[in-house]
């Protein structure tokens, strides 16, 4: 069964897919990024054929200009079956203002997945979101793989039965 990766302001399939939401490494910070592990992670979990959507851009070619990745974030989350959220949330590192932003416009649609590391350098950081995500019956998680679990959950739950 495949995993097909597509990168940010590369084109959307209309597969089954889930869009990698959260803090993404700064060009001038280097941080190991998260999204190499969820990748991993859903391509040993999927039992199905799978889309995976990320906001990195290939071989780290950043985009042009910066509307250009708004646009392509925007109409991936929308396109995506499930969103999955992952916030190691660091201040100095990943501080995730953005994400932040996007999950309280994502929160209700029904797609997402939050999930939390308590053991984060700043989880203090998360606590209005897990409130958010408690509110609106959001699954939230505390480990990246159960969080990759409970989004691939999602996309069982809204795939199309034939």
């Amino acid at each position: 069964m495949t995993l097909t990766v597509v990168w940010a302001r590369e084109p959307i399939p209309a597969d089954p897919s889930i869009f990698l939401a959260g803090p993404m490494p700064r060009a001038s910070i280097p941080v190991p990024s998260w999204h190499s592990a969820a990748i991993s992670l859903l391509g040993e979990l999927r039992t199905r054929p799978l889309t995976v959507l990320t906001p990195e851009s290939r071989d780290g070619i950043r985009a042009e200009h910066y509307d250009d990745q708004f646009a392509w974030e925007n109409a991936a989350r929308e396109a995506a079956t499930a969103i999955l959220f992952w916030i190691p949330r660091d201040l100095a590192t990943l501080p995730g203002f953005t994400t932040n932003v996007e999950f309280g416009h994502d929160v209700r649609t029904g797609k997402v997945v939050l999930g939390c590391p308590p053991d984060c350098p700043n989880p203090e950081r998360n606590r209005y979101l897990i409130r958010l995500a408690e509110h609106y019956a959001v699954p939230v998680r505390q480990t990246l793989a159960d969080t990759v679990v409970a989004a691939l959950a999602i996309v069982e739950a809204r795939r199309p039965t034939a």
